[in-house]
């Protein structure tokens, strides 16, 4: 088991060709339907939804396990955007001595480490003489569940 997530040889940027779905006006309750069908208030496109920033915004597939705590599983899409500053405490993207990996940034009081989301995975504390940058934010995971 790896504790990084491998991206394509190159990122893949969102097809900006709009896909509208129906939007209810209401809640959705965990237990009894609803005939909701007959009553949607308006059409939205996913790219306003998903997409801040087009042009610094890409796609990842998710290979790996150490993220699953925080409902990230291998073969998920991550949409990751690279004009949101990254903060402490933000999933992130970073590229660690050329490899790429996705883990929840730590950064409080000049300690730097990539936090993973598994107990299996220790967290990944950032050395002198390690090369570190932060690729982007991931701010949606696209997870499959049927």
């Amino acid at each position: 088991m790896s504790n990084t997530a491998h991206p394509p040889l190159l990122p893949v940027q969102p097809v900006s060709v709009p896909l509208w779905l129906d939007l209810f006006d209401w809640s959705v309750q965990a237990g009894f339907p609803s005939p909701a069908g007959d009553h949607t208030q308006k059409r939205i496109d996913l790219n306003d939804h998903l997409i801040r920033n087009k042009e610094a915004t890409f796609l990842f597939r998710v290979k790996g396990d150490s993220m699953t705590g925080a409902g990230i599983f291998e073969g998920d899409t991550l949409v990751v955007d690279r004009s949101i500053e990254p903060r402490h405490h933000a999933i992130v993207l970073a590229v660690l001595n050329n490899e790429f990996t996705v883990k929840r940034l730590h950064r409080r009081g000049g300690i730097i480490k990539l936090m993973p989301e598994n107990p299996l995975y220790p967290p990944i504390h950032i050395k002198s003489g390690e090369e570190l940058s932060v690729w982007g934010v991931v701010t949606y995971n696209l997870h499959k569940l049927f």
